[in-house]
């Protein structure tokens, strides 16, 4: 008995380590199709030029003996007839031919291989790219579809609080006495503050951590418009882009939403927008917020600061849609 629970725990160890082995294998299996392909085609090059390396030898041994075929006939047609020269001129190239195809048939085949593991490669990422767009998406619409009960049942100001995070908080005033010896009551007031940046997912700096980024706040501004408005020309006339092609225009680093996010001429705004002149960051800037994006946003536009936080007004996955 106990001999049969030691071999079943090994047998399971076994088929754990298994698993998760064919797991990892199946999850780097581009990576590793492409490394194989990769190295399939040097490999293949190199049997290529090591066959080259005897192709001499086999073309030499073939014209020898046409050549001597060709000597031979017409000195004794009793023999050797011309019907005999060129029935033995097809047979030798036939076997030339065959020793060629053997020569290079490795690399051929390695070579055929290894575009076969690359091509399997694309076709993995491309299935796994579908799939993501689609999950995507699906997160997206459902998500929608949330918000859009969150409205019918508490209206648009609870969706907008819970969306970015707006908290009322109350704060009571003492009673004081002016400079004028005017007495002024305690006043309690309630008050909208955000908790956290209030911004959307897409939201990227525009620093020094961009290549594009220089330390005079009016060239980031002149920059930034007409990246802005150079992104609208690109909506217009193809019909669509990415967030990551945006991302690449500013030198922000991209990220994996934004390969698959962005805007369709005629879905959405219809319009690429920075938000660089968003100073009430998705409609909270006024009095009653702590808003401190605006601010930056202003400070950024009157040329006192040379960083601001970009929101885009990104009409979500289109990649579909394209």
């Amino acid at each position: 008995m106990k001999k049969i629970m030691i071999l079943s725990k090994m047998t399971n160890k076994v088929t754990n380590l298994t698993g998760r082995t064919g797991l990892k294998i199946s999850k780097y299996s581009p990576e590793i199709l492409v490394i194989g392909g990769v190295i399939g085609i040097v490999a293949s090059t190199v049997l290529a030029c090591r066959a080259t390396l005897k192709l001499d030898e086999v073309l030499e041994e073939a014209q020898y003996d046409i050549l001597r075929i060709k000597e031979n006939t017409g000195i004794n047609e009793d023999k050797y007839s011309q019907a005999d020269a060129n029935k033995d001129l097809f047979t030798t190239y036939v076997q030339t031919g065959v020793k060629i195809g053997r020569l290079y048939l490795p690399a051929v085949t390695l070579s055929v291989l290894s575009i076969g593991s690359i091509l399997c490669s694309y076709k993995i990422m491309k299935t796994r790219n579908v799939a993501l767009m689609i999950a995507y998406k699906g997160v997206e619409e459902a998500f929608s579809r949330y918000r859009a009960r969150v409205i019918e049942d508490v209206g648009a100001d609870k969706d907008r609080e819970y969306k970015y995070g707006v908290k009322k908080i109350t704060e009571t005033e003492m009673a004081y006495t002016d400079a004028d010896g005017k007495k002024h009551k305690a006043e309690t007031k309630t008050i909208e503050v955000l908790d956290g940046l209030g911004v959307s997912q897409y939201a990227k700096y525009f620093n020094e951590t961009s290549k594009n980024h220089m330390s005079t706040p009016e060239y980031n501004l002149v920059f930034l418009r007409a990246q802005q408005q150079y992104a609208n020309d690109i909506l217009q006339s193809r019909g669509h882009i990415f967030l990551s092609e945006i991302y690449d225009m500013l030198g922000i680093k991209r990220t994996q939403e934004s390969i698959i996010v962005g805007w369709v001429k005629g879905v959405g705004d219809n319009f690429v927008d920075f938000g660089i002149y968003d100073v009430n960051v998705k409609g909270f800037g006024n009095d009653k917020v702590n808003d401190t994006i605006s601010e930056e946003r202003i400070d950024f536009v009157n040329g006192y600061k040379n960083c601001i936080l970009l929101d885009f007004n990104v009409a979500g996955v289109v990649y579909d849609q394209i």
